[in-house]
């Protein structure tokens, strides 16, 4: 009876190493992550070695004073600069479907609204991962890489994704941590947020 409880015990551990290894196999990451409630910066693979697909160029930083890598593509120089005059900064990860949905409506607000910044912060490691879904979903918005959760750290932001920060000069005036789900929904909360 010893032996087969035993046994029963070890086969119990084994299969559940095998289930969390093959679940974490076909995830391709190592964050839990679903979609959403996960702390943006969180280590979702290695980017180490790969090759990031080429994206726009991304206005010269830094955003609300924090310095960040563009995200396959050149910061723009001592031309357009994030800081200045009305940007919105939107914090999404690879892995999150809420961001794959709202992503092009902020496309769609950079086309309608010239004069504000639109652009993203990518809240992972992974920068292949976070280019090459980008060039998936068809989005063109100019992105930063975050993969060390800098940029929502400094600002304070819950610890989700998305969340968009619509900036004035650089200063924070609004934080919505919720996905959008049409350009106009984001175009009456950016003027609330500019009248306020």
């Amino acid at each position: 009876m010893k032996k087969y409880v035993f046994g029963t015990v070890i086969a119990a551990i084994v299969i559940a190493v095998l289930v969390v290894v093959g679940v974490m196999q076909l995830r391709g990451d190592d964050t839990g992550a679903g979609e959403s409630a996960q702390a943006p910066g969180m280590e979702s693979g290695a980017a180490d070695g790969q090759d990031v697909a080429e994206r726009p160029d991304c206005p010269a930083g830094p955003i609300a004073g924090v310095d960040l890598e563009c995200l396959g593509g050149d910061d723009a120089g001592e031309g357009d600069k994030a800081d200045e005059g009305i940007t919105i900064a939107n914090v999404w990860a690879w892995w999150c479907e809420p961001c794959r949905a709202e992503l092009p409506h902020l496309d769609e607000v950079a086309e309608s609204h010239p004069d504000w910044k639109v652009i993203g912060v990518h809240a992972d490691k992974n920068a292949a991962n976070g280019a090459a879904f980008l060039n998936d979903v068809g989005v063109d918005l100019p992105s930063f890489q975050d993969p060390d959760n800098s940029f929502a750290g400094t600002l304070g932001l819950p610890g989700v994704v998305p969340v968009t920060v619509i900036l004035r000069d650089g200063e924070v005036i609004k934080q919505a941590a919720q996905p959008f789900t049409s350009a106009d929904e984001i175009e009456k909360t950016v003027k609330e947020a500019l009248a306020g």
